[in-house]
Order: C-alpha cells, then structure tokens, then sequence
C-alpha cells in the first residue's frame, strides 16, 4: 500500500518570517503607500535604476514541487513518502453504479442501483462544493474575452498582484443601506494597529429620493452624510468599523481609519498614464469576488456636470460600478481611482498623489479656487487645432468655457472664450496639470495664512 504524502500544515507563516516583520514594524511604524511619479518612470526608461544583483550560480536553487488538493488534503509533494500513515484518509473515489446486461432484468438489482445512484449523485453534490471545483460560477473578461489574448498573462498577474489591497465599504444611515464602495488601503500603522482606507466619497453622499436612475452622481456637489455608519469587508471575511478621518467634496475622496490586528497589503501608484493605455478596472461585488473590467484611458472634454480633472474609462460594458476601485496598468499599479459621474471616470493618481502628500504634511487638502471652467485646447479634433494655429498662432493652452458670478476671474476681466497659456508663469495645457497648479498654489497659500 502506498503511503501517504507529507501533508501541508495550515497556520501562521514560520518564525523567521515574523521576526524579519516585527522588526520591519519596529524600524518604520508607519507605513505609507508607494507612488511612482513621472519623472521616476522617464529614469528607469533610461537605465538609471539601480542594477539587480543576482547571487552566483552555485547558490541558484530551484524547488520544482507538486500540489495535490482532494476536498481539504494538501499534499506539498505526493511523490515524497511518509513514514506515518495518514491520520486523515482520503475520502473514497466516486464511481458511477451501472447494471451488468445479464443482470438487467432483476427487480432487486434495478431497486439497488436506483438507490446506489441517488447516493453517488449526493456524493457527486457535496465534492463539486469543494472550492477547487467551483471555477465556473464566475468568469470574468480575462477568461471569455479572446480580443485580450495578447495581454491576457500579464494582465492576470497585474490584477492579483493589487488585488490584496483592494477592499469593499458599505454605508449605513439609520441602520438603512446607504451606498457600497471599494477602496485601497494606503497607509498601516504597526504600533497603534490601524490602517487608512483611500475610497469615494459617494461612499456617504446622499441620494435624491425622487430620482430612480441615481441622480445623485450628476452633481457636482451634495450632502454627505459624514455620521453615516461605515463598515469595512476584510478579505477574509471579517469586518471592521471604520471612523471618517478626512472628506474632501470637490476631488469626491474620503479616507477611513480601521483598526486592524494584522497586517494589510499597501497599494502601489503610478502618475504616469496616457491616452489609448490598456488598463483595468477592478472591484468587489457583494461576496467580495472581483470584479475586472478591461478598457482603454480616454481623454474627454467634460460635459458641465462633470469635473475637468477626470480621465475617463473607454470599454464596451458601460456598467457605472466599483467607485472608489482601482484603474491598473499592466504592471499591477494604480494609475487612479474610480469615482463614477454620467460616463466612466476616474481620478488619476498624479493628482491622488497631490492630495495625499497635502493631507500628511497639512491635515487637509487645500485648493485654490479659480471660478472658472475649461476645456483644453489639446484634445480638439485636429481641424480645429490646426485652424487656430494657422489663423492665430494659437496650438496649446485652455479655453474658458464659464465664470463663476463674482469671482476672482470675473473681476479680473476673464469671459467664457478666452485662453489661458499660462498659470503663474508656468505653461499649461490639460486640466490635469492645472489641477496639480492649484494644489500646490493651495498648499502655499495654508502654509503662508497658518504661519
């Protein structure tokens, strides 16, 4: 007979593991999530990231081992043998009962067999419920798409590698259900045993009763319920009461505190995203199963209920879900935050980056107010740039499309038409840079009123 393989022990990682942890823990308390900005990727591009350095040859060791898993046995290698015979055998192979010809004709027999197949399809029931067999109740484009063939390996390990630091928040006002978000955990401190939690404000913005199609998301601003109840999905299946740290209602952000007793995986970001890249959106639905959406980065010029500094989402499901989800690239990185309005938009990390290194340094997020809205010149049809440039010398900058009443643009003369080339002295092109401008004028401006 032969004997059973060396059975998997299932618990917490080993102790070399947790000691190299707890005095990473002890050496930085607090934990922030990575971003990469541009000018880092236009660096590594050229070759000046640090070499890698291998170990010689002679210490290269590959382990080439074989997982074998029947309902819950796992087995690290089954052609290891064991000198202990299994305390856990194996349940027994299923075979389908089936009645020789010769005995065919035997009432007894036929009763035995009916009763041996209700059993073997009960048996079959139960072992199709184990995990590992549960493969088709959800398929997502990676699998069913064959358009996305060519990314489809890389485009797998990008989704499971943020995936960890992808978790679901739902609001509650009154014990009702108010709204459910994703959101990415951002910063961790080991000492306290908290976490912080990046999500949408639609999380607790209120919803206008007398709308049935979600009204709500096509304003600009609105009431949010900032004592609204909000809980946190852990993937683990637990949750978590999270407190409202911090609500800024223009870029429609929220962060939340958690307590947490382990330890959390932090989301990588990258500032660097263009027109026509391939990325993806991810979510969780209700049972905290992903939720991937292929599609492309679209540059939009804004309809007048949207903001100007979102990019937009180009695919073909045009389903407004996973707020406060990620947008990936093919590295697995954020390259920003989904907060839905009419079309599929998002925030991107560049500005996110803006907004978190604000709130670490100032406890807020600080942004000078122009009054005006715009439209950039960059992303008209080619005829109309061609056009102005020809007839007025004009190829860059952004045209205003209103004024606010009474505002500082007002008094300064500006109206709906004019082009703005510059922001203090500094040349502009798309709403996104002259989001990163306002922010940094904010920021000026708090650290100049508090001093």
């Amino acid at each position: 007979m032969p004997k059973a393989g060396k059975r998997r022990t299932r618990g917490d990682p080993g102790t070399e593991r947790e000691a190299k942890k707890k005095k990473k823990a002890e050496d930085q308390p607090v934990m922030f999530a990575a971003f990469e900005s541009e000018k880092a990727q236009s660096e590594a591009k050229l070759g000046t990231q640090p070499p890698l350095n291998f170990p010689p040859h002679r210490d290269i060791c590959v382990n080439l081992l074989v997982f074998f898993m029947y309902v819950d046995r796992v087995y690290d290698d089954v052609f290891e043998s064991s000198t202990e015979e299994s305390s856990d055998p194996p349940s027994p192979l299923l075979y389908r009962p089936y009645i020789p010809d010769e005995l065919a004709d035997r009432a007894d027999i036929r009763a035995a067999f009916r009763d041996a197949e209700a059993t073997y399809e009960v048996d079959t029931d139960r072992r199709f419920g184990v995990f590992t067999l549960d493969r088709h109740s959800s398929c997502s484009c990676l699998c069913n798409d064959r358009r996305l063939l060519h990314l489809r390996e890389s485009a797998k390990d990008a989704v499971l590698l943020a995936a960890n630091s992808i978790i679901s928040l739902s609001s509650y006002l009154d014990d009702e259900p108010l709204n459910r978000c994703c959101g990415l955990w951002i910063q961790r401190d080991d000492k306290k045993n908290t976490a912080l939690v990046l999500t949408s404000a639609h999380l607790i913005r209120a919803k206008d009763p007398s709308s049935a199609r979600n009204q709500w998301m096509f304003e600009w601003t609105g009431k949010y319920h900032r004592d609204a109840s909000v809980i946190v999905h852990l993937l683990d299946g637990a949750t978590a009461l999270a407190s409202l740290i911090y609500l800024q209602e223009h870029y429609e952000i929220a962060l939340y505190e958690v307590v947490v007793d382990k330890q959390v995986q932090l989301s990588t970001f990258n500032d660097n995203v263009h027109s026509g890249q391939d990325v993806f959106r991810l979510g969780r639905d209700e049972s905290l199963d992903l939720r991937i959406t292929h599609g492309r980065v679209e540059y939009m010029i804004p309809t007048r209920h949207e903001r100007c500094h979102y990019m937009y989402l180009s695919h073909d499901e045009h389903h407004l879900q996973d707020d406060g989800g990620p947008v990936i690239d093919l590295e697995g990185k954020i390259v920003g935050m989904v907060n839905n309005q009419i079309k599929d938009t998002f925030l991107p990390s560049s500005i996110l980056h803006k907004c978190l290194d604000l709130w670490r340094k100032l406890e807020c997020i600080p942004r000078a107010h122009l009054g005006m809205t715009f439209t950039s010149i960059k992303f008209l049809d080619p005829i109309c740039i061609e056009r102005m440039r020809r007839k007025h010398n004009i190829e860059c900058g952004l045209i205003v499309e209103q004024v606010s009443k009474e505002s500082y643009a007002e008094k300064l003369g500006i109206r709906k038409g004019d082009i703005i080339e510059r922001l203090n002295g500094k040349y502009i092109s798309t709403t996104t840079q002259l989001e990163k401008m306002l922010l940094d004028i904010g920021g000026t401006i708090f650290i100049k009123q508090k001093s």
